[in-house]
């Protein structure tokens, strides 16, 4: 390789390796994997870098990751797992600019909506193929040939993958949205102080009817198998938990996957997890209708806890 085409391909990590980042994590839902995959995209580059390098490398380098996320994602849907797998949250600070900017505004779901955790959790029920043509047009703003090239198949096959994935992602589009910060901001508050009571009834009080609790301990620290559906279950289990685990060592509220969320952290004890990230999603009259507990430690090293 000459030093010409070396040096442009270093410039193009530089100026395109968030956006590619934005790309793995929503294709595979994990920051190890995003991580990985970022720096394997580099690595493929660099050992067979393009014939023109002058002409702009984001398409090119963007077919090669998500070539590469759908091969990771494939082997981990086979992969047996020990309980309800969760996507991994990360941490959006207020004052971090977007990873990227949309090329058009034809886009079905923006930036913040195609990183929460409701709709990384919808995207599960997609395949390979079908995750990334949804991806790619959907929130990345792909043209139909644009899209066709990334992922080498004909464009009447993406139009036909993507109406078949639209049509798996009917329920999520149908979900209500979640509430205005303000009125979340509320509920979140009097749901950390009802939890740290044992308040089964004021809990219950908070969540829709229909609420679902959905914990990963990734089959190594206690949490729910399946998920738990309806608000007396709910409150039950979320008060039990608190009890049996104690009170945390520190508590704050933040915001991961552009969903309220409270992480805690634990003195040491076998069996539980010692960081917990609990996402709670609201409906638009500010009642709780979905809860992530994430418990696996490789999946929040993107969440910051208080202690240093």
């Amino acid at each position: 390789m000459n030093a010409f085409v070396s040096a442009t391909l270093q410039r193009a990590f530089v100026e395109h390796e968030r956006f590619l980042w934005s790309v793995c994590y929503r294709m595979t839902g994990t920051t190890d994997d995003a991580d990985d995959l970022v720096q394997d995209t580099f690595a493929r580059a660099l050992e067979r870098p393009p014939k023109d390098a002058e002409r702009t490398l984001r398409p090119w380098l963007t077919k090669i990751a998500v070539n590469l996320s759908r091969d990771r994602y494939r082997r981990r849907r086979r992969e047996k797992y020990g309980g309800d797998w969760l996507p991994a949250p990360i941490e959006i600070l207020e004052h971090e600019p977007p990873a990227y900017e949309p090329p058009g505004t034809e886009a079905r779901y923006d930036l913040l909506e195609s990183v929460s955790m409701a709709f990384l959790v919808a995207l599960e029920a997609l395949g390979p193929n079908r995750r990334a043509v949804l991806l790619l047009r959907d929130v990345f703003d792909y043209s139909v040939a644009q899209t066709a090239s990334a992922l080498e198949t004909s464009e009447a096959n993406v139009k036909t993958t993507l109406h078949r994935a639209r049509k798996q992602m009917a329920a999520y589009d149908r979900a209500p949205r979640v509430a205005p910060a303000p009125e979340a901001k509320v509920a979140m508050e009097a749901f950390v102080a009802r939890l740290a009571e044992g308040d089964v009834a004021g809990i219950e009080a908070l969540l829709c009817e229909d609420v679902v609790a959905r914990s990963d301990g990734g089959g190594r620290y206690h949490a729910a198998n399946k998920p738990v559906v309806g608000a007396t279950k709910v409150a039950k289990f979320l008060v039990a938990i608190a009890a049996t685990r104690g009170a945390p060592e520190d508590v704050r509220v933040a915001t991961l996957n552009a969903t309220p969320a409270i992480v805690a952290r634990f003195a040491p004890r076998e069996g539980f997890a010692s960081h917990v990230a609990l996402l709670v999603e609201f409906e638009d009259h500010g009642r709780i209708r979905r809860i992530y507990s994430q418990l696996v430690d490789e999946k929040l090293s993107r969440v910051r806890s208080q202690r240093r």
